[in-house]
């Protein structure tokens, strides 16, 4: 089953509402479905003007290498001239850093991914992950796709 725009919604909103009971900094929210396409997105006020691109980007690389960009970044650490590679083949849209989650169904099938930016990588993982559950879904910030 795709991702629908209601969960979408129920990701952007909890994560936000995460972040602000937490008192985290402004935080931006990009969910797209399994295609890369986007389906909400939200930017908190004060939140910087690149952070769009960063959430963006955080969920792009998280469907595109099919695990979360905290392991992403784990492996741009351990093989740094594959991901320069990688992001030149991605016209540098692939972000490695916590913050880009998977997006499972009941079956375990990526349906989507969402990407945070605002605050530091592992608060705006926190984020992501009490919106895609709050959604009743499945989120996976690391491991390798299925």
């Amino acid at each position: 089953m795709p991702l629908t725009l209601a969960q979408a919604s129920t990701i952007v909103d909890v994560a936000l509402k995460k972040g602000r009971d937490s008192k985290f900094q402004p935080l931006t929210v990009a969910v797209l479905d399994a295609g890369g396409h986007l389906v909400a997105f939200k930017r908190e006020d004060k939140s910087g003007i690149l952070r769009f691109d960063i959430a963006y980007g955080k969920a792009w690389g998280a469907l595109g290498m099919g695990f979360g960009s905290r392991t992403l970044a784990e492996r741009a650490a351990s093989t740094p001239q594959f991901f320069t590679m990688l992001a030149a083949a991605s016209g540098g849209r692939i972000i490695a850093n916590a913050g880009g989650i998977l997006i499972r169904d009941a079956a375990g099938d990526v349906i989507g991914a969402v990407g945070i930016s605002g605050d530091t990588a592992d608060n705006d993982e926190i984020c992501g992950i009490a919106g895609v559950e709050a959604a009743g879904l499945k989120a996976d910030q690391g491991g390798a796709k299925k």
